[in-house]
């Protein structure tokens, strides 16, 4: 699959690429621009690719001039740091609408969207092209579905159905099951993220990964944050979100 970076902002098209060779190595970063004007030349000049990623603001202007420019008929995936063109955004072909700072849950997401509306639009070729490509991927992609968890000298095999939230404590990951029982897994946040359905769970701050089933309500903190109570068993948590990670909460509750 070939994609076509259109980011202002080198460390978030780094980020970007990075996120995006996480999540299948084999994608090809076909292009990189920064402006409209650039970004224009380079779909008039060559083969366009299986996907854009799009910033909505870039330096000289709102990126929605490039479709009354160039002519576009492959997916996009927009991604901004705000929430207030998102209709607009969708009036174009739009796969989905992705909140910055990206994260490896809200990208997988958004991945995974499009290669659902490749499955269910088999008269589109540019969609049969995406999910022929697609199709081996999805295939091969496993979430962990069981963990080896730790109490002292015991080891126990824990189901990921059976999770309620990951909490970290300085460089102990801790997985606590939908009793409330807590264990000990030999994993880092980041690699948690990677390797759990984000569909199921998300990350809310530097400490928590939380799963849906353990979500028993969110609502608004000071400064525009939110906090989440999960309960597992008769313990239950009152979490606050990480101010970057609000509107990745809310798309994911959706």
């Amino acid at each position: 699959m070939k994609v076509l970076i259109i980011e202002d902002e080198k460390p978030a098209a780094d980020r970007l690429a990075y996120l995006l060779h996480q999540y299948e190595p084999s994608i090809e970063i076909a292009g990189r621009e920064e402006s409209i004007e650039d970004s224009v030349n380079w779909l008039k000049t060559k083969p366009h690719p299986d996907v854009i990623f799009l910033d909505i603001q870039l330096a000289d202007g709102y990126s929605f001039e490039i479709f009354n420019r160039a002519a576009i008929h492959v997916p996009v995936i927009f991604t901004t740091a705000y929430d207030q063109y998102a209709m607009k955004a969708f009036q174009y072909f739009s796969v989905d609408y992705i909140l910055k700072p990206v994260t490896a849950e809200a990208l997988a997401k958004a991945m995974n969207k499009l290669s659902a509306m490749a499955a269910t639009l088999p008269g589109n070729q540019v969609y049969l092209n995406i999910a022929e490509k697609f199709t081996n991927t999805m295939q091969q992609k496993k979430y962990k579905d069981r963990f080896l968890a730790k109490v002292g000298q015991r080891i126990y095999l824990v189901s990921t159905l059976n999770v309620a939230w990951f909490e970290a404590d300085n460089k102990i990951v801790y997985l606590v099951d939908k009793e409330g029982n807590k264990y000990v897994v030999d994993f880092t946040m980041e690699k948690l993220v990677q390797e759990l359905n984000p569909s199921d769970f998300v990350r809310i701050n530097r400490r928590y990964i939380i799963c849906h089933s353990a979500l028993e309500h969110i609502k608004p903190y000071a400064g525009n944050r939110m906090q989440v109570c999960v309960k597992a068993g008769k313990k239950m948590d009152n979490i606050i979100v990480s101010r970057d990670r609000v509107a990745q909460l809310r798309q994911w509750v959706q």
